[in-house]
């Protein structure tokens, strides 16, 4: 939790970012990321002044644990003084204890956002999903979060001035938008309309320009003319060489297919699960993971 700190930006995790990605739609499959279509809705985890902080705090996480799916699960919420956010103790259930900071007794408006990321931790506890390194594993658990309805509540809560500064989560606030665009462009949904911190639109629109340019790499036919041009510069110097490994600054790569057709393959720009298609013009593919179907000029 940055509190008053400085505040990161940018994409230095997009890699993980994507392998999170990556290893829900592996683990949870088409179907039930379908399932999470329709995000927590605002009027769900409002908090104010006036509402009692213990039964506010369990009404609140009552609802994430809906919205996650996890109907047998209890969360019994309490508050101390800590350097996080929160905490979560992660046991066999169906009772786990959360720990929020001390803060949150006068900043409630952001407690659905630190219930949000700590009920996560208990999904992917119960589904055996996990990175190897703390670090790693909460990238995991804030893109799980955000990719499943519920991490607007953690862009929402960044909020930077000349003076002060909050933000939860390990993220940056621009790979919660990227994680938010990608969701959005998934189920058409507009995050956006949810902002109360005028800094999560400026965040969101940096990730939704990230988001964009990956469906916008070649072979994909939305390519631009510049990538274009040096697909088709590297798709010679393979057919040339009989095949070419990674090259720097693109995500495909050219390998041949014994006698038939050189092939190339490239990140789905959804799942980023990696297709390989024959090189023969224009292809129509489709992605065996998240079932996207792919205008390619191979």
């Amino acid at each position: 939790m940055a509190n008053g700190g400085p505040v990161q930006h940018g994409f230095p995790h997009l890699e993980m970012v994507r392998a999170s990605i990556n290893a829900l739609y592996k683990r949870l499959s088409y179907d039930t990321i379908q399932t999470f279509a329709t995000s927590v809705a605002p009027a769900d985890v409002a908090f104010c002044d006036t509402d009692d902080l213990y039964l506010g705090a369990q009404r609140v996480a009552r609802e994430l644990v809906r919205h996650y799916h996890l109907p047998d699960a209890r969360m019994i919420v309490g508050f101390r003084e800590m350097s996080h956010a929160a905490n979560v103790e992660l046991a066999a259930g169906p009772e786990y204890f959360v720990e929020l900071n001390d803060r949150f007794r006068s900043h409630r408006r952001d407690i659905g956002a630190a219930l949000a990321h700590e009920v996560m931790h208990v999904y992917l506890h119960r589904l055996g999903l996990s990175f190897p390194g703390t670090r790693d594993n909460e990238i995991l658990t804030d893109t799980a979060t955000t990719y499943l309805g519920a991490g607007w509540l953690l862009l929402d809560a960044y909020r930077e001035d000349a003076a002060s500064s909050q933000k939860l989560g390990y993220l940056t606030p621009e790979e919660f938008g990227y994680v938010l665009a990608k969701r959005a462009l998934l189920f058409a949904e507009d995050p956006s309309v949810w902002f109360t911190s005028p800094q999560a639109y400026t965040a969101y629109g940096k990730g939704m320009a990230e988001a964009r340019r990956d469906e916008q790499q070649p072979p994909l036919t939305s390519a631009g003319w510049a990538g274009r041009r040096r697909y088709a510069r590297d798709r010679r110097h393979a057919q040339d060489h009989h095949g070419a490994g990674p090259r720097p600054g693109v995500s495909y790569t050219f390998t041949p297919d014994g006698r038939g057709p050189l092939r190339v393959s490239f990140p789905c720009p959804t799942c980023r699960q990696r297709i390989r298609v024959p090189v023969r013009g224009r292809v129509r593919a489709r992605c065996g993971l998240c079932r996207t179907v792919l205008e390619c000029d191979t």
